[in-house]
């Protein structure tokens, strides 16, 4: 349910969890736990949960059973593919995806399957810029440097509020108590955010920075360093390459320069990078509110920019690559084949593809829009994934939808996009799933390893997660009917074969039917953990180091095993074709003027931000009782000097409008957020007809992306632009009076 992977312990009374607490015992989170932890029985109880398969019959979806339900997704998905061809069926993960084994084993199965270039996922409202940007730098866009809570002396954050969200690109459980230890032993916290959040109170320096300027602020930083002699790469020297180029890239972006558009003082952005560059260790960590503004790669490419020009880059106390249990075996040294952008591009707009994906925020013109080139998306599957909500401009998504010739949804809830499927297919709850963080292990402040089976038994007329995935895999495929085990059977014998032909493999030579007939595990996703765990970094590759990881080592350990500190790993995380770290990539050099040009830019009136809440998660835990109310509430933040001008009241109902479209929502006049600024959370607008899920209908909330058109993104990562967003806020009595009096 969140990124911080706490380990719990479960009171279980006749099948059922009745209590959580966090687990004293756990090698990683030592006990921490947070209200979405302590409600876990409660979210495992939902009793809007769909316990059984829904098919749409004469145009209403009716309870199915799990053969007729697979036997329409056969036949929906099979016909558009054979007439339109394997792009015209789109493929969209949501966020809860890398919280489940399932999630993790078998979506890429299926895109590899269909062989279709329509994927769409959370990543482009979140978290691409990062991707392309480590992709760019390291030629591996899932090598992510996060930073050494635990032993760094100076941590600088940017868009980042982890005492709400408790870390995101960054595992690390109990992020308060790291924050607080970091303090403690005399440390700096230095926040940049244009509200005063929870962590910003905590910070030694707070600067509320113009929303959206977070690259130009970084780059002044960065100026400075290599303005006044304060650069050091360190150790790292030999394996960095573009420092002269990068010193005259970022020759125009003077703190001088750069003053006015943050709306922070020439001298605070030197002292920053002072600070950072005298500190003995430091890390920079830019999350969310970093990334999806106009300039979010160039923010997430100068963060690490940053590190590597103080020297903190693979340093204990810095930031750091983490080496998870699950990992491929680790190559050796040496140039790779680097990371490309655009292999691809969206239908319509022309968008191009990162990572293999197109923008989320493109998804609605890819289905409603006919071109030219190529088929529109005509089919959909949706697994774990509101984008009605999640998305941009939900409106006309959820017309979208509605237009399809066949839809099917993997989720637990008829929710606002559900609703629309042919097909919904109810995974169990948490508790009658196995759990491992295959995801989150790559970006956590230490290396450990846990694994834990189903809490609870499979209920009665239930579907495992897994095979529910794997059924999906074969109907959509042209496999169904087929036994769901040959899904983790053809891709252990993929996996071994290529294993075995590999020189720096520990099972180089050998026969990989040996080699399966050797795995553990009561089903086919525990034989293939069991596969990854062995053959990779701790691994006992296959009998070659008798003390290395096994699944049988894993679950002889419940509570985990602790694989130690993060270590320093260059150069062997880079795969760029230089095998060193590219400093200046030609992409982030293509992208500069136009950041060059927004030195003159200033917003001429209010700008949107959006804000984290500690007992929720996007869209999917509006509908738990426990974790709705008192703070978690769809409240719009503006200032009182704002208000004041705007003639608001604390609590009146005001209509927020964007390119999008417009919203109301009730003020919450607070000085938490600097003037000009106003803050409405993600997640909310839970009104839509044809759901089933009462709670959250019974508070739904302002759908904040129903603001956004769609239009603004990121061009390098394709990622929506959700802060620093122009709207129009007024009291909603005088917006009303203002229409009807246009209209007499």
């Amino acid at each position: 349910m969140c990124e911080a992977t706490c380990g719990l312990t479960l009171t279980i009374d006749d099948g059922r969890v009745t209590g959580a607490r966090g687990d004293r015992d756990d090698v990683f989170s030592k006990g921490f736990v947070c209200p979405k932890g302590a409600a876990f029985g409660a979210v495992d109880s939902d009793p809007d949960r769909l316990r059984t398969p829904l098919v749409r019959v004469d145009g209403e979806l009716r309870e199915a059973t799990w053969a007729e339900a697979f036997d329409a997704v056969a036949a929906g998905i099979r016909t558009v593919v054979e007439r339109h061809g394997p792009h015209a069926v789109g493929l969209v993960l949501g966020n809860p995806n890398v919280h489940t084994v399932a999630g993790a084993l078998y979506p890429p199965v299926l895109v590899a399957g269909l062989g279709t270039r329509s994927l769409f996922t959370a990543s482009t409202v979140d978290q691409m810029p990062k991707h392309v940007s480590s992709g760019l730098l390291f030629g591996d866009a899932n090598a992510i440097p996060v930073p050494d809570l635990d032993r760094t002396d100076h941590l600088l954050l940017i868009g980042a509020n982890p005492l709400e969200s408790n870390g995101s690109l960054c595992t690390a459980p109990d992020f308060p108590g790291r924050l607080k230890a970091l303090k403690a032993r005399g440390g700096t916290l230095t926040v940049i955010d244009p509200r005063r959040t929870r962590t910003a109170r905590l910070a030694d320096r707070h600067l509320a920075v113009r929303p959206g300027t977070d690259a130009l602020l970084l780059a002044a930083m960065a100026h400075t360093l290599l303005d006044e002699g304060l650069a050091d790469l360190g150790e790292r020297a030999p394996h960095i390459q573009g420092l002269d180029e990068l010193t005259a890239a970022l020759r125009d972006f003077t703190p001088e320069a750069v003053s006015g558009a943050c709306d922070v003082d020439a001298e605070t952005l030197r002292t920053l990078a002072r600070e950072l560059a005298a500190a003995p260790t430091a890390a920079v960590y830019g999350r969310i509110g970093s990334c999806t503004v106009p300039h979010g790669t160039l923010a997430s490419w100068l963060v690490d920019v940053l590190n590597i020009l103080t020297g903190n880059l693979d340093r204990p106390g810095g930031a750091l690559f983490p080496q998870a249990a699950t990992d491929k075996t680790p190559r050796p040294a040496g140039p790779g084949r680097g990371f490309a952008l655009g292999r691809w591009h969206s239908r319509v707009s022309r968008h191009p593809e990162a990572k293999g994906e197109l923008p989320l925020s493109a998804l609605a013109e890819e289905i409603d829009t006919p071109t030219d080139e190529g088929e529109p998306v005509r089919a959909l599957i949706a697994v774990a994934a509101n984008p009605v909500l999640s998305a941009p401009d939900g409106d006309r998504l959820d017309r979208a939808l509605g237009s399809l010739d066949f839809m099917v949804s993997v989720d637990p809830y008829l929710n606002e996009t559900s609703r629309h499927a042919d097909v919904v297919l109810p995974p169990p709850p948490p508790a009658q799933s196995p759990h491992h963080d295959f995801a989150f292990n790559t970006l956590a402040v230490r290396n450990q390893v846990r694994y834990t089976r189903p809490a609870v038994p499979l209920e009665p007329g239930r579907m495992a997660e897994t095979e529910i995935l794997a059924r999906l895999v074969l109907a959509a495929t042209g496999m169904h009917g087929a036994d769901p085990e040959a899904v983790d059977a053809m891709v252990i014998d993929q996996t071994l074969a290529k294993a075995v032909r590999e020189p720096r493999s520990p099972v180089h030579g050998r026969d990989p039917k040996d080699l399966a007939s050797l795995l553990t595990g009561e089903n086919g996703p525990e034989r293939r953990l069991d596969m990854m765990l062995r053959l990779g970094p701790y691994g006992d590759g296959f009998g070659a180091d008798p003390d290395g990881l096994t699944l049988d080592r894993l679950l002889a350990h419940p509570h985990g095993i602790d694989l130690g500190p993060l270590r320093p790993r260059l150069p062997q995380p880079l795969k760029t074709r230089s095998g060193k770290v590219e400093l200046l990539p030609d992409p982030i050099a293509a992208d500069l003027p136009r950041l060059r040009a927004a030195l003159d830019d200033r917003p001429a009136g209010l700008v949107l931000v959006g804000r984290r809440h500690l007992r929720s998660n996007n869209s999917w835990m509006h509908n738990v009782p426990a974790l709705t109310g008192g703070s978690n509430r769809c409240t719009l933040h503006l200032h009182p000097e704002d208000a004041e001008r705007l003639g608001v009241r604390d609590g009146q109902p005001v209509r927020i409008k964007g390119a999008g479209g417009e919203v109301t929502a009730p003020a919450e006049v607070t000085d938490g957020v600097r003037p000009g600024v106003v803050s409405l959370p993600h997640g909310w607008g839970h009104d839509r007809p044809g759901t089933r899920t009462r709670h959250a209908a019974a508070d739904p909330g302002a759908n904040v992306n129903q603001l956004l058109d769609g239009s603004l993104l990121d061009p390098l990562s394709g990622n929506a632009v959700l802060n620093g967003v122009p709207v129009e806020v007024a009291p909603l009595a005088a917006a009303v009076t203002k229409t009807f009096g246009a209209l007499t």
